[in-house]
């Protein structure tokens, strides 16, 4: 236990409070430990994984893990970070990313240890009075000291109502649930503060707040999203996993190590002092160990670095096609490559269509396909032409 402790203590940014910490977990009682998700998009990524992986270690220490899909909430959208109000989602756009947040958070959490719980169950049932008395407990200084907020503010950008009182149904989640300990992203900590406050208000001992930093993307800019297209996904293909551990800038990739696994700073070290091509297989090696199979990863590692030497791979998917010729254009549409003709010309044009390792530029290409092709575009999309007529 003291060593998990430690762990925790040690991955976190800020305690809100250490003191009040230690005192709940020596309390001898099975504590509530409370984490949202709005699904405003369905997948979860690495960056995710960092909070959930604290969630499992205080799971396994016996508490009771609640994870709050926050379907209600996400048709406001976390405002935090944005510049704008963003888009409107309706209920049943919310519903659906949830139903992947379940099977996706629990390839960390344990399903049968963990509760699911979905915000639309306390905040749709609550009348105009009981929004006014929710909205009476927050004081509009304290609501605009959200850095974001007041920018937009004293920018002249717009701020919408209902965007304001995001934090006070997020805090009032809290209140509902008797939550001992909320955990989250460092940009969550004014919407995790609120709801310790509002428990205080509500006659409720506050929450303990745990927030963690946030795994920087593939970029090695921006936070990891999906919008940014700059993430790995939790329900990524082992191969797409390796590819893009490929990808992390070397300056992050021990902060990937140190946040997206449970590895000891000590193998890191070792890891990090090493070839660092080799530190990056080793990520995706664990990775792999983490949330698929690791006896794939020497047959996956072999393709990468076949595709990255120029080669073909073995073992590719073939599309068996009873034609003797075909438009490349076509051909890109036919098997999936392409969703239009005009994607497929764009390709093409783009010098990013090889078949059999040759750069193909013509988009009037007419293919003979009495041989076996490969057909590639980009660096990982293979398929064997098969004119099963002839065969």
């Amino acid at each position: 236990m003291v060593d998990e402790l430690e762990v925790i203590k040690r991955k976190a940014v800020q305690i809100f409070s250490e003191e009040e910490f230690d005192k709940k977990l020596n309390s001898g009682r099975k504590l509530i430990v409370k984490f949202g998700a709005d699904p405003s998009r369905p997948d979860l990524h690495i960056g995710h994984s960092v909070p959930l992986r604290i969630l499992k270690k205080l799971q396994d220490l016996g508490h009771e893990i609640v994870f709050v899909i926050g379907d209600f909430t996400a048709m406001i959208g976390d405002p935090s970070g944005k510049s704008k109000t963003r888009p409107a989602l309706t209920f049943d756009e919310t519903r659906k990313s949830a139903e992947t947040y379940l099977e996706q958070a629990t390839k960390i959490l344990d399903k049968k240890k963990t509760r699911i719980e979905f915000n639309s169950t306390w905040l749709a049932k609550m009348n105009f009075e009981d929004i006014i008395n929710l909205s009476s407990k927050y004081t509009v200084a304290r609501i605009m000291e959200r850095d974001d907020f007041k920018n937009r503010f004293e920018n002249n950008l717009p701020l919408s109502m209902h965007e304001l009182l995001y934090p006070l149904m997020q805090g009032y989640d809290s209140v509902v649930l008797k939550a001992d300990i909320e955990i989250g992203g460092t940009d969550q900590t004014f919407n995790l503060l609120v709801g310790r406050e509002l428990q205080k208000d509500y006659g409720q001992e506050s929450q303990v707040v745990i927030t963690f930093p946030l795994l920087v993307g593939l970029d090695g800019k921006e936070k990891m999203s999906k919008s940014l297209n700059n993430y790995i996904g939790l329900s990524d293909e082992p191969f797409e996993k390796l590819k893009k551990s490929m990808q992390i800038p070397d300056e992050v990739l021990r902060q990937y190590f140190i946040l997206a696994t449970d590895l000891s700073e000590a193998e890191i070290d070792k890891i990090m002092n090493g070839d660092i091509r080799n530190a990056h297989f080793e990520f995706a090696k664990e990775l792999l160990r983490m949330y698929d199979d690791i006896n794939e990863f020497e047959q996956l590692k072999e393709k990468y670095l076949s595709i990255a030497s120029g080669q073909i791979p073995g073992n590719i998917e073939e599309y068996k096609i009873n034609k003797n010729t075909i438009n490349i254009c076509d051909l890109l549409l036919e098997i999936g490559f392409a969703n239009s003709k005009s994607e497929a010309k764009r390709m093409i044009q783009g010098n990013g269509v090889r078949i059999n390792t040759k750069v193909i530029s013509d988009i009037n290409l007419i293919i003979n396909l009495k041989e076996e092709i490969v057909i590639q575009f980009g660096k990982n999309k293979f398929k064997k032409i098969v004119n099963y007529s002839l065969s």
